[in-house]
């Protein structure tokens, strides 16, 4: 039996992807109240980064990020894709 972190890409793929996330809640977040008072989404990632222990070779890991709205307004993610 052989551990080891999963691969470079994998990681670099996951943060791409929470990367790609942000900016699209982020454009939409900000377009309600951008350079107003009226109040508008507001994203909030508790957590942005997550790094895996060493797995078996071979093995399925998997980490899921929360996505927050602290805002007053809905947050509407309307597209997400990985790298």
């Amino acid at each position: 039996m052989q551990c080891h972190r999963p691969a470079a890409g994998a990681i670099i793929l996951t943060l791409l992807a929470l990367a790609v996330l942000a900016g699209a809640v982020h454009a939409q977040a900000a377009a309600p109240g951008v350079g107003g008072s009226e109040p508008g989404a507001s994203v909030f990632f508790p957590e942005k980064t997550f790094e895996f222990q060493p797995v078996i070779e071979g093995a399925k890991v998997i980490h899921d990020f929360v996505v927050m709205n602290k805002g007053s307004a809905p947050l509407v993610i309307s597209d997400v894709r990985t790298g």
